[in-house]
């Protein structure tokens, strides 16, 4: 869109100008505000970035009549009407506006539908800019809500209860125990009796929830609402261009996972847990029970899992050698015997019994007999495992409970707290994995690398270290680490309703497993490796470096040792896992970028820079970036709210990216971010989003309210106010 020789109503002055697009439906004949451009200040012959496209569920026929109005914007808080136009769509035809309609339509929706299961309500924006040669690129953005910000965290809550309720029943399965760890126990049992109940009315609050899709920042301190993700939300970034095959870039972009609502008046969880377990030594010598570090309590719980899963995974072995016997199968049993036998060749110490001493005296004169002699020795073996899971689960138990009895209250109001933060970090990290996987899916080398070394998932904060942040970064760096203990594995959807294609989780808080369940024609594409089931792995990273006023104050006079060493052990990690990679997976399958630093060197720079001191150093925060996609990873950006820091990130990221890969001219470099930061304001597209979910029946109301914020960004904030107060007043 673009107007020649504007006139301004004031002398000496060229217009700010404005183009709002109207349309008429001559069914219903009324005059509806569509969109518009974004301001081009100071030219008569303005040319604009934004294109104004029409959906293509948009009701529009032929006869269609559309408004072109062009509004001088004097002090961008009131306009004049410079001239308008009426047009019918018919005649539109031969127009760039249509032209650029059906390019986007022909070119953008196909590659950009994402899984209408998991990804909802995409607010779209299509710009062009100038290449260096004097040509025009096409960049659209695409941006969505996300369901599993509300369907992991209820997934989740079901499992923490789940377990704390059969951590209840193997206490009561103690039996006797003397005067004082029965009252320990009690009081134990009490605590999860709690958070039990906590976790039950938390449910059903969110179960009561319909219609949101994410959680916006001015509930992130609500209790009903802790354990969802603030602002989760996707962005694509998708650019065609005359000299390139078309590319997209996708970001997640979140509140920190923090546990808002119990506060950081105390710290957060890596501050809190360090204390805890100084403290939980003296604790143990007051209730006279033996300390434990959090690694053999870890080990507790696994052997406690694995127990519990040993029993019947014998059984059903036996189970098959007898059949095997009936049905007079040598193949069968040699099969069955070796499948038995690799689940308990390892006893432990003075076995009760030994798996080659009673199958040895077998290989039977006559077929008939064989089931009758195998009989009494399953039943032995079935016995002997039945009498070892009882103790180890007795013994495992009671370390536990010593645990536990250490633990209170403080230990059971931690773990609340990290499974808090937990499940907004899981929400995120799942919502990036489908978002990834569903990109990727038509790329071999993705999918190779995905089975034999996983994904890196890099999470991008710019939290300061300053006052209460400081706090929300430690249950950050908790959150995002915890991940290491989750495995995604695709499976084939039952069905393709879109219930089916929900992801689901499954697990103990030990290690939780995220199936990703696909369509059975997309399944079928896939690896023989992913296909049967492989866990797949994602190894998290966090990076951060705090950029607003509040870290200026405390690299100044306060401490940043917080922020160097998450920075230092984050790189270490990454760099752990390209050299995984570089064994694993030829370097060929990863993508190519027009600038071809290599990535060996661009992994020493980052590690110069995280032990440079230096403030502000986002150059940490680009290379981190950079090395993310070169490596096929999953890229999260996060600040307090994921709003203004977070937007205001992601923009500069964009257009720095149109720049390097895609010879955005320098001349626009400016303009491309001014144009992007005026439309990707984040608030206003929560604004628009708590419309569409909340308040539906006011939809024209709040609708033309928004767009006059659009088009009158000083008046964002007060009309976004009468927004919010229309909405809590809803």
């Amino acid at each position: 869109v673009a107007c020649n020789d504007l006139v301004s109503s004031g002398r000496d002055r060229k217009p700010n100008a404005l183009v709002q697009v109207a349309v008429i439906d001559p069914h219903k004949q009324h005059l509806v505000t569509h969109a518009c451009t974004e301001i081009v200040e100071a030219n008569k012959d303005p040319l604009f970035l934004t294109g104004v496209t029409f959906p293509s569920e948009y009701p529009a026929s032929p006869e269609t009549l559309v408004k072109l109005t062009v509004y001088d914007a004097k002090d961008k808080s009131q306009e004049s009407i410079l001239c308008f136009t009426f047009l019918k769509v018919k005649k539109l035809e031969n127009m760039m506006l249509f032209l650029l309609r059906q390019i986007v339509h022909n070119t953008f929706l196909p590659s950009l539908c994402l899984s209408p299961s998991v990804f909802k309500n995409p607010i779209c924006k299509v710009y062009r800019f100038q290449t260096m040669d004097s040509k025009w690129m096409l960049v659209r953005e695409q941006m969505e809500e996300c369901t599993l910000s509300f369907s992991i965290p209820k997934q989740l809550l079901s499992l923490y209860i789940q377990e704390d309720m059969s951590r209840v029943q193997d206490l009561r399965d103690l039996g006797e125990l003397s005067p004082h760890w029965d009252n320990l126990r009690k009081e134990v049992m009490t605590r999860y009796g709690g958070i039990i109940s906590s976790y039950q009315e938390t449910l059903a609050e969110l179960d009561k929830i319909t219609g949101r899709s994410f959680k916006p920042s001015c509930c992130k301190a609500q209790k009903s609402l802790e354990f969802i993700p603030i602002n989760l939300h996707t962005q694509r970034m998708r650019v065609t261009c005359p000299r390139k095959t078309d590319a997209f870039y996708d970001i997640v972009t979140v509140g920190a996972p923090a546990a808002h609502f119990q506060g950081f008046k105390c710290g957060g969880l890596q501050r809190l847990l360090s204390r805890y377990e100084a403290e939980k030594k003296s604790f143990s010598t007051a209730y006279q029970c033996i300390y434990y570090s959090p690694e053999h309590t870890a080990k507790a719980q696994e052997v406690l899992s694995t127990v519990s899963l040993l029993q019947p995974l014998i059984t059903s072995l036996a189970d098959q050698l007898l059949q095997a016997a009936q049905e007079h199968s040598s193949t069968g049993l040699k099969d069955a015997l070796k499948n038995l036998s690799d689940k308990v060749r390892k006893p432990p110490p003075n076995p009760p019994f030994h798996l080659n001493s009673p199958f040895v005296p077998l290989c039977c004169n006559t077929q008939s007999d064989w089931r009758e002699q195998l009989c009494p020795l399953v039943t032995r073996l079935k016995e002997c495992v039945m009498e070892v899971v009882e103790k180890a689960k007795k013994a495992m138990t009671f370390v536990l409970l010593q645990e536990a009895a250490c633990s209170i209250p403080q230990g059971f109001l931690l773990q609340q707290r990290r499974d808090v933060v937990f499940s907004q970090a899981l929400a995120a990290l799942a919502c990036g994995f489908v978002m990834r996987l569903y990109a990727g899916m038509q790329d071999k080398g993705f999918l190779r690398q995905l089975h034999l070394v996983g994904l890196i998932a890099q999470f991008e904060s710019l939290l300061s270290t300053y006052s209460e942040e400081i706090g929300m970064l430690e249950d950050m760096e908790v959150g995002i680490s915890d991940l290491q203990r989750v495995a995604f594995k695709i499976t084939e959807a039952k069905t393709d309703d879109l219930s089916d294609l929900q992801p689901l989780v499954c697990g103990r808080r030990d290690h939780f497993t995220v199936e990703v369940p696909l369509p059975r024609p997309v399944f079928q594409t896939l690896p023989e490796e992913i296909k049967e089931g492989k866990p797949l792995r994602v190894f998290p990273v966090l990076f951060n470096v705090g950029i607003n006023e509040q870290q200026t104050i405390a690299e100044r006079f306060g401490d940043i040792s917080l922020q160097e060493r998450i920075n230092q052990k984050n790189f270490e990690m990454l760099e752990a896992y390209y050299k995984s990679l570089s064994e694993k997976v030829p370097l060929e399958c990863l993508p190519c970028f027009q600038t071809q630093t290599d990535i060996k060197e661009l992994l020493e720079t980052l590690g110069q820079n995280v032990v440079t001191k230096k403030r502000k150093n986002v150059e940490i925060l680009w290379i981190a970036g950079t090395i993310c996609r070169r490596l096929n990873g999953i890229r999260f950006t996060s600040c307090k709210s994921a709003k203004d820091r977070t937007s205001m990130s992601v923009t500069l990221e964009q257009c720095a990216i149109l720049r390097d890969e895609h010879q955005l001219s320098k001349d626009f470099f400016i303009r491309a971010l001014d144009c992007m930061r005026s439309r990707v304001n984040i608030y206003i597209y929560i604004c628009i989003c708590i419309c569409l979910n909340l308040i539906r029946s006011h939809f024209r109301t709040f609708l033309g309210l928004l767009l006059k914020c659009t088009s009158n960004m000083p008046v964002v904030m007060p009309c976004a106010g009468q927004l919010m107060a229309a909405v809590l007043e809803e």
